[in-house]
């Protein structure tokens, strides 16, 4: 029997368990990234771990979401971030050089290596055909010191790809057509993997759009082959010496098998508010656009960013449009400056923005009331372009740009513009020089901290009997987005009391406050939701904030994967329905009460949740005998103290 790709890179990186699906197994984490957001919390609690230095083969800190300088908060950060990289071996890449993701593919990626990322989609590096994989940044500090990561053994689906792209289709649309398929919920513990003869004919730059948004799946990651397409990628990033060829093998066994014909796919959208409300851009056309962004980590490469020039060439765009473009990283800026392209650019119209996340995170470039902004980007969750009424839509460069043009949503194919033909650079402009390079004499280095930054929360071992109230209910598809924003907010990450004020604030905004009293009375804060609880970002402040606030379980019909294993490393109870029916017997403020919790955490059964009005309702505990013992401790952190005496 044949193996496919995701078990050969698992095989050569297994530690323990054997790869049965649905299984934990643990593997040996080769590389680490992680960004400013999520990245000052993972060093704190790297730090607080006592380990001298990294034990990986790489780890970068990259600063890309927070740039804007607005108070001394993201600054000082930066600072902290600069001083603890230098001091632990760790590589630090300034900001202004690039989106983590884009420049990690760029200057760090290897076929074959694992990469373990604080942000949810580092499984842009499938692209270079990595096993790369989405974490909290409490887990990414782990693989750091050495430890391994543990995950669900996958299943793993072959997306077989055929035929080739017709002109003014992009690989955006790929990736939407199959979230019209997949959608967001239900894909937790499975790995996409791509192959057929469609594959050599995407670009690096095409496959790393495709995996980039296979975290809106929901999946663990994605995955393509390393081939020749591959290696002329590496070799053009004078690393042709770090490429390997990796596929499956012709015999090889997926747990389920679709079929893509990339010559079939037409110009799509995702319409507001999530990445699975798809329609084909014809369905939509006509609509009047107000703003238009390219860039963030899904469509910012040179490639990206060369088609969108080519098109603006000598035209305008629309006068009542607010148009502006990001590259991904300093690499693609300089060579679009150096060959015209940026120039093109700017003369259309264009506002150019700084080669970081920012309007993708809601961190600048917000559009006006009730307005429809056409993106580049990956999510489209009701508020997190920064205005809450914002429609926004997401769509290829090519999609994007036919937008700004007309000022309506427009069927590329539509516009009497012959299709430019972009071909990949034999060599591309390198400088790492924005890349630092860790301390030589590390015992010199004091590392800065700002009045902003404490340290990480204590939390206590989980209690025997959770009794209090149902502080909030919510519905599907909740992001972590909604439990705690982003944009202007992310400054205060480094201060959890601070930041905790604003959990829930789009959802109630009473939240915070109702939650503390609660705590101060001596009573639990128990959170009810419904399906696919925790999509989106791998902030692992959505788990540590509600922790702060005495939230002990979270009561859901289902768990997206990283928030699930956030909340337990924070040590907060994630539980599911026995019968997802009796989530409608539940209302917010209800009280409720958990007992005997340790007993059957320890036995791995059931627990029953009863509630004032005396309804007793089964829940499930899906955690493994390693989860169960980090639920029990209070979380990881306490659950290393304990190992470790």
């Amino acid at each position: 029997m044949g193996k496919n790709l995701v078990t050969k890179i698992l095989e050569t990186h297994l530690v323990e368990g054997t790869l049965q699906p649905g299984t934990e197994i643990a593997i040996r984490i080769d590389q680490t990234l992680t960004q400013d957001a999520t990245g000052t919390m993972a060093y704190l609690q790297f730090e607080a771990m006592g380990v001298p230095k990294v034990r990986t083969e790489l780890s970068v800190s990259y600063v890309d979401h927070n740039t804007l300088q607005d108070g001394f908060e993201n600054a000082d950060d930066h600072r902290y971030l600069q001083t603890v990289a230098a001091k632990h071996g760790i590589r630090y890449s300034k900001a202004g050089n690039g989106i983590c993701h884009q420049v990690h593919l760029e200057r760090f990626g290897r076929p074959g290596k694992t990469l373990l990322g604080s942000d949810s989609h580092t499984p842009t590096g499938g692209g270079v055909g990595m096993l790369a994989i989405g974490a909290g940044g409490l887990d990414i500090a782990v693989a750091m010191g050495g430890g391994p990561f543990y995950l669900t053994s996958p299943r793993v689906i072959k997306v077989n790809l055929t035929g080739r792209l017709q002109p003014w289709v992009a690989a955006k649309d790929v990736i939407l057509a199959l979230l019209e398929k997949l959608t967001t919920k239900g894909n937790v513990g499975f790995v996409v993997e791509y192959a057929g003869d469609g594959v050599s004919t995407l670009t690096v730059p095409e496959r790393a759009t495709i995996t980039n948004m296979g975290a809106e799946l929901g999946v663990t990651t994605s995955v393509f082959p390393s081939d020749e397409v591959t290696k002329a990628f590496l070799k053009a990033q004078k690393r042709e010496d770090q490429w390997i060829p990796l596929a499956a093998d012709a015999d090889a066994v997926y747990d389920k098998v679709i079929d893509l014909d990339l010559s079939s796919l037409v110009p799509r959208v995702a319409k507001p508010h999530s990445p699975d409300n798809i329609a084909t851009v014809k369905d939509v056309a006509g609509t009047k656009v107000d703003q238009v962004m390219v860039g963030s980590c899904t469509n910012s490469s040179y490639r990206d960013l060369m088609l969108v020039a080519s098109v603006l060439k000598g035209r305008r765009i629309k006068a009542d449009v607010s148009f502006g473009v990001a590259p991904g990283s300093r690499q693609v800026l300089e060579m679009i400056a150096k060959n015209g392209a940026l120039a093109d650019i700017i003369a259309s119209g264009a506002r150019v923005l700084e080669a970081t996340c920012g309007f993708c995170i809601g961190a600048g470039q917000a559009p006006r009331t009730g307005a429809v902004s056409v993106r580049t980007s990956n999510r489209n969750f009701e508020g997190r372009s920064g205005t809450k009424s914002g429609q926004v839509y997401l769509a290829s460069p090519e999609t994007a740009v036919a937008a700004a043009l007309t000022g309506t949503l427009t069927d590329p194919r539509d516009l009497e513009i012959a299709y430019p033909s972009i071909e990949m650079p034999q060599e591309f402009w390198i400088d790492d020089s924005m890349i630092l390079p860790p301390a030589d004499k590390p015992d010199e280095i004091t590392v800065f901290r700002g009045p902003n930054i404490g340290d990480p929360p204590k939390t206590d071992a989980l209690p025997d009997r959770i009794k209090g109230l149902v502080t909030i209910k919510v519905g599907d598809k909740i992001t972590t987005d909604h439990i705690m924003p982003a944009g202007s907010r992310l400054k205060y990450r480094s201060n959890i009391p601070k930041y905790a004020e604003f959990v829930f604030e789009g959802v109630d905004a009473q939240f915070s406050k109702k939650a503390l009293e609660n705590k101060k009375a001596g009573l639990h804060n128990v959170i009810m939701a419904g399906a696919s609880y925790g999509q989106g970002s791998s902030r692992e402040h959505a788990a540590i904030c509600p922790m702060y606030l005495g939230v002990k379980a979270v009561v859901a019909k289902s768990f997206e994967r990283i928030h699930a294993a956030n909340l337990i490393n924070f040590g907060i109870l994630p539980l599911t329905f026995a019968r997802e029916q009796d989530y409608e017997t539940i209302a917010a403020q209800d009280s409720v009460e958990i007992a005997d919790i340790h007993e059957a955490l320890r036995a791995g059964r059931g627990l029953t949740l009863k509630t004032g009005a005396g309804a007793s309702i089964a829940l499930v505990s899906s955690l493994t005998a390693r989860q169960r013992e980090i639920i029990l401790a209070g979380g990881m952190l306490n659950y290393t103290r304990m190992k470790s005496k």
